[in-house]
């Protein structure tokens, strides 16, 4: 099943915002099945969703084949975990096709308020600072919690689902990420676009095994499977929760291949699909006009192929 949130476009961007079921190019409101469920924020009201989705699910199963459908013409997504908890982010985490040890895992955490809303805006920070803004399309997981200390065997115990994240980065020169010391350059707000669903973990029979794709301005930037991780999702997970509880509605993104990084610059429209779970864009807007050679990254340490001559 796929969960997201949403806004009637009629109410403007104060509407209301409802959960619904996507299906089929169109979305099923299922806020009456909720009403009860103990909330305060649109967030809140998906943590209590993942909480109680067992007890849900047959009335959802349901509605999914007798209630109306509302075209995706009248409603406006917004993300579906529009503020998590905690963003935990893993750093590098991808074999980028080199022969060599795996590095040791390591996770940063991203600031919740940096989630912006399929079809928003990315807006890049007013200084001059960092030397450029990468783009890193990645496979997330959205938690079921509250969740501690489990083992890679049972990890699917503490996945709810998967949806899709871009980790946009400040950067320095090369590839190293700006003020790496404290990752602040990947927490700037607006940037962390998350959506456009929330697959629930039933549907996605190994999340090692997804294709993710990402284009700049239709041209295709970024390609590559899950399968490359360097520590799998069970691992993720153990790791995890083995440092801190993990509540229903945080999210873990599970890093990229660097192999497809480009800059992001004004008035260019980016999109990230992950294999059976969706496709959502954002816009970018820089108020310094700023401007970088179009492409992926090709500076000394990039792993991309078209980097390697002789590959």
């Amino acid at each position: 099943m796929k969960l997201v949130l949403h806004q009637q476009i009629s109410e403007g961007l104060h509407g209301a915002v409802h959960p619904g079921i996507f299906l089929d190019g169109s979305v099923i409101d299922f806020n009456e099945v909720v009403e009860n469920l103990d909330h305060y924020s649109p967030q809140h009201l998906m943590n209590a969703i993942i909480s109680n989705f067992e007890g849900l699910r047959s009335d959802l199963e349901t509605l999914s084949q007798t209630a109306t459908r509302i075209p995706l013409s009248d409603i406006r997504l917004t993300s579906p975990v529009p503020r998590p908890g905690k963003i935990l982010c893993c750093i590098g985490n991808y074999w980028e096709h080199l022969q060599r040890d795996a590095r040791p895992l390591n996770m940063f955490l991203k600031n919740p308020d940096a989630v912006t809303s399929p079809g928003g805006t990315v807006t890049l920070p007013r200084f001059t600072d960092p030397y450029v803004f990468h783009h890193e399309a990645e496979l997330a997981i959205v938690i079921q919690g509250p969740s501690k200390e489990v083992s890679q065997l049972e990890y699917r115990k503490a996945i709810f689902g998967y949806t899709c994240l871009i980790d946009v980065s400040a950067r320095a020169e090369g590839r190293s990420t700006w003020r790496q010391g404290s990752w602040m350059g990947k927490s700037f707000d607006t940037f962390a676009p998350i959506g456009p669903c929330i697959v629930t973990a039933d549907e996605v029979s190994d999340p090692n095994d997804l294709n993710v794709r990402f284009w700049n301005n239709d041209e295709l930037m970024h390609e590559y499977n899950t399968n490359d991780m360097e520590h799998r999702v069970p691992e993720l997970i153990e790791f995890a929760t083995t440092i801190m509880t993990l509540n229903s509605g945080d999210v873990i993104a599970c890093g990229t291949n660097h192999e497809g990084l480009g800059p992001l610059q004004d008035n260019e429209v980016v999109e990230i699909e992950i294999q059976n779970i969706g496709r959502m864009s954002v816009k970018i807007a820089d108020p310094l006009k700023r401007t970088w050679p179009r492409g992926i990254y090709m500076g000394p340490n990039s792993t991309a192929p078209a980097a390697q001559p002789n590959q």
